[in-house]
Order: structure tokens, then C-alpha cells, then sequence
């Protein structure tokens, strides 16, 4: 796919999310709590990297708060530098949060380092393989190729609104596959590719 014709892809995708945020905003959180902590693996002692959402995004603050309350680690990323693999810093409710690149919310810098077992992933669209279409910097395919380089199991968790699931999404060499999608209307697990990233 050109780029031309990826970007007017997540041109549609942002409308869609759009329109479903505006639809489900108070409900979806909850939800996709729900979804994720009736679904999703968890072991204890395991660290979760969520995200501050922004815009239309699918809020996981819900979730944190949930996984927080149950005694899980987690943090929030930060463009340490741009072009660059995300670090993590650890988040507790209440957290004072700085503005980051890219309209995002992030921990001060001076906050401790972690590295997460589980990482939610924000997303313009998700089709039925665990692809996910990004915003174009690449931050979160670079994260996880680093992560999962590094030899200990990480799993991405794709968070979404239901509708954002599209069609046989484009993937190129550098895309980091999703081993979850999680929305208000349940969560599933994606079968890793034939030699792909376990």
C-alpha cells in the first residue's frame, strides 16, 4: 500500500473512531475493563504499560485504576527520544502527568524506569490477525520489536471500539503484530503468524 493510500486509511479509521468515542465514551471504559481483566492472562508480580488516551482514543484509564487497585505495577510511556523505542515510567492513580510529542500525557521524566510484561496499545483500526494501523511514527512497532528482541515474553494488547476492527490491514516488514484486541464488546486472542514473534 503507498503511503498515499495509508494515510487516507487512517484518515477513514480516525472518522470511525470518532464517531463510535462519541457514541460510547462514558460506557466503553468499564467495559473494556471488564473485557480485559475476565480475559487477558495475568500472573502475578506482571507490570502493565498503558497510555494516557488522547482524542478519540479508547480511554484504558479505567483499567489501570482496576489493575492498580489489585496490586499490578503499571506505567505509562514517554518519548525519551523521537524516532526512538518508548520508555516506561511507573504511574500511580493520582500521578501528576506532563505534556509529551504528539498532544500525548506522559510521567515527569524524573520517574522510575520499568519494563512492562503486558503493553496496551492505542490504534487507528485492527483486522481479524492481530494487525494493527498506527498513527505512522512507528513508536509502538519499535517498542515492541525491543521488547520482544530482548528474549522475555511481552504482550500487546491492542485497545480499541469494536467498530475499529477493519479488513485485511496493510502490513509492512517493521509492523508489530497484536497477540490481543480488547474492546466494550469482549476480547480475543490472535494466533501468532507461521515463524512470527513468540
Amino acid at each position: 500500500m503507498s503511503t498515499e493510500a495509508k494515510q487516507r486509511a487512517r484518515e477513514a479509521a480516525r472518522r470511525r473512531r470518532d464517531s463510535t468515542h462519541a457514541a460510547l465514551k462514558t460506557a466503553a471504559p468499564a467495559l473494556i475493563a471488564s473485557n480485559f481483566l475476565a480475559s487477558v492472562p495475568l500472573v502475578e508480580g506482571n507490570c502493565i504499560a498503558g497510555y494516557a488516551a488522547i482524542g478519540s482514543e479508547a480511554d484504558p484509564t479505567e483499567l489501570l485504576l482496576r489493575l492498580s487497585e489489585r496490586g499490578y505495577s503499571c506505567l505509562l510511556p514517554r518519548v525519551a527520544t523521537r524516532g526512538m523505542p518508548l520508555v516506561f515510567g511507573f504511574w500511580h492513580p493520582g500521578d501528576e502527568l506532563v505534556p509529551g510529542d504528539h498532544g500525548t500525557r506522559e510521567p515527569k521524566p524524573d520517574a522510575p524506569e520499568g519494563r512492562p510484561d503486558i503493553v496496551l496499545v492505542p490504534l487507528l483500526a485492527f483486522d481479524a490477525q492481530g494487525r494493527r494501523l498506527g498513527y505512522g511514527g512507528g513508536y509502538y512497532d519499535r517498542t515492541l520489536e525491543k521488547l520482544r528482541r530482548e528474549g522475555r515474553r511481552v504482550i500487546a494488547v491492542g485497545v480499541a471500539f469494536s467498530a475499529q476492527e477493519a479488513q485485511d490491514l496493510p502490513e509492512e516488514e517493521f509492523d508489530a503484530r497484536l497477540d490481543w484486541i480488547v474492546t466494550e464488546k469482549g476480547a480475543k486472542a490472535f494466533t501468532p503468524p507461521a515463524g512470527g514473534q513468540e
